[in-house]
């Protein structure tokens, strides 16, 4: 027994010494740091991977919540986990911003044929006898359609894909409209004759 004892102070000594020399990971620290305010600068990240953006957070706060208590290694972990969260963002955001560039130019290519048709379709209801039918409220509509269209070539043109495409489908939401409600008045039309 009395061996035992005089090997625990020593132990204890060396757990503390070796305790007071270990040292936080600063470059992994740094790195993520650095990688996380990459991701948060990146706006196709912001837009695109905002969840995986937070976890990159997170993992930041903690590593420092670890460092700050001396739990070095649990911090190099976190470090390592903000630092794959961040790299994870810029990646999603690319991919995602790819995907609403792809999804952006194939609305807007699709909707230069529906407008012409539409305006050829309420210049054709406007030869119709007796169909009830606002055509002036329906030639704003169509107008307003083309704004729209013309504003989502442009959004599309300086990469902002999400006001294309939200221009674009209230041009194409537009254009239905106004078909809709002219078949509904030829049909109305052809009943009576």
């Amino acid at each position: 027994m009395k061996k035992l004892s005089i090997n625990l102070p020593i132990i204890v000594l060396l757990a503390l010494i070796l305790a007071a020399c270990a040292r936080p990971p600063v470059e992994e620290m740094n790195m993520a740091h650095d990688a996380v305010i990459r991701a948060e600068n990146d706006a196709d990240a912001v837009n695109h991977a905002g969840n995986i953006l937070i976890r990159a957070r997170d993992a930041l706060v903690r590593m420092e919540i670890e460092a700050d208590v001396k739990r070095y290694d649990a911090a190099k972990q976190y470090a390592a986990e903000a630092i794959s969260a961040a790299e994870r963002a810029l990646a999603e955001g690319r991919s995602g911003s790819n995907r609403a560039r792809d999804e952006a130019l194939n609305l807007v290519n699709s909707l230069e044929v529906p407008l012409a048709e539409t305006s050829s379709a309420l210049s054709a209801a406007r030869q119709v006898r007796d169909i009830d039918l606002n055509f002036n409220a329906l030639s704003w509509d169509l107008d307003v359609a083309r704004r729209d269209y013309n504003d989502a070539r442009q959004s599309l043109a300086a990469e902002n894909y999400q006001d294309a495409i939200s221009s674009g489908q209230n041009a194409r939401s537009l254009l239905a409209d106004i078909n809709a409600s002219i078949s509904t008045a030829a049909h109305a039309t052809a009943r009576k004759q």
